[in-house]
């Protein structure tokens, strides 16, 4: 017989202001409560949203002994009556009630500012989510990333890696589940480049099919977007032009059926049936001042243009403008 699962931790403490740390910590403490009972109840609220009865309502002990993890958001926001409600209860927890706060380490009032120091003496659990403000708590973060995903990285791997992602924990976290199943788990330079050219090529082609659209603001934001990535202004200007041409290649043979049609064109069938909803909204002039634009882009960010970022989104603006056109 396998032993009963040890008693989760009553009180818990996650103290810091990064996100996916918090986050982790919380879905640690509520996966340590599940163990013990696997019908435990989540419940999750701000400080800011509860009177002092409700608190005490959410925090009471159920009737059925059924296990209960609260989450309280926010606990440096707390006012006075909800902070000293809090600070009456953690001297002596319910049974069965796994009380999780979140806490910047600051505080609105004084109160707020001592809820820390009171759950670490009464010995709750204790998660430090700091900012990861320093670039080698980063490469910390990411080597473990990938060692908890079952893989190495390189010096150089991981250089490229912070130069491509950034600075987002989240992204960074993503990338590093991604490129360790994508490498069997040896991540090295060239497996970061091949993915950082698949992300740009996913951020090209999504600016495009927002601009072929005519949707000007998704399309800016998503240019925008694909340009702090780093995207190279080639690959924006190809991804737009395909778009285009597409669209004009399948609206000049008019309506049909995608797979007669994939074959006709040469052309996968899905993307024949994204093309044909995208051509009824373009007319035969749009298409062609469309052509014209993203013909003239492809030489401007070849070296014709003084900014290419100017360049780029002038067009993506211009063909947005086009396909409303009527």
């Amino acid at each position: 017989m396998s032993a009963p699962a040890a008693a989760p931790a009553p009180l818990h403490l996650v103290i810091g202001e990064e996100e996916l740390l918090v986050e982790r910590s919380v879905r640690a403490a509520l996966d340590a409560a599940r163990q013990a009972d696997p019908e435990a109840e989540l419940r999750r609220v701000r400080v800011t949203d509860l009177t002092p009865p409700e608190l005490a309502e959410l925090l009471s002990p159920s009737l059925f002994a059924e296990g209960r993890v609260i989450v309280l958001e926010a606990a440096q926001d707390a006012g006075k009556e909800i902070a000293e409600a809090v600070l009456s209860y953690i001297r002596d927890p319910a049974e069965g009630v796994t009380l999780v706060l979140t806490h910047t380490g600051g505080g609105r009032g004084k109160l707020a500012k001592e809820l820390p120091a009171a759950l670490r003496k009464a010995g709750a659990a204790v998660a430090e989510c700091a900012k990861l403000t320093k670039a080698s708590d980063r490469e910390s973060f990411v080597r473990n990333e990938v060692r908890r995903a079952g893989g190495k990285i390189d010096g150089p791997g991981l250089a490229a890696l912070m130069e491509t992602v950034g600075n987002d924990l989240r992204e960074l976290a993503a990338a590093a589940s991604q490129l360790v199943a994508d490498t069997g788990g040896k991540v090295d330079e060239q497996a970061v480049r091949r993915y950082h050219r698949g992300r740009a090529e996913v951020a090209g082609f999504a600016v495009a099919e927002k601009a072929v659209t005519g949707d000007r603001t998704a399309a800016l934001e998503s240019l925008r977007w694909a340009l702090q990535l780093g995207v190279p202004h080639v690959l924006l200007a190809d991804a737009l032009a395909d778009a285009v041409r597409t669209i004009a290649r399948v609206a000049g043979v008019g309506r049909a059926d995608p797979f007669q049609l994939a074959g006709q064109l040469g052309m996968p069938p899905w993307k024949v049936k994204k093309a044909l909803g995208q051509a009824q909204g373009w007319s035969p002039e749009g298409l062609a001042e469309a052509m014209g634009l993203v013909a003239t882009l492809n030489a401007e960010v070849k070296g014709m243009a003084a900014s290419a970022d100017y360049a780029v989104e002038r067009a993506v603006l211009k063909v947005a403008a086009a396909r409303n056109r009527r």
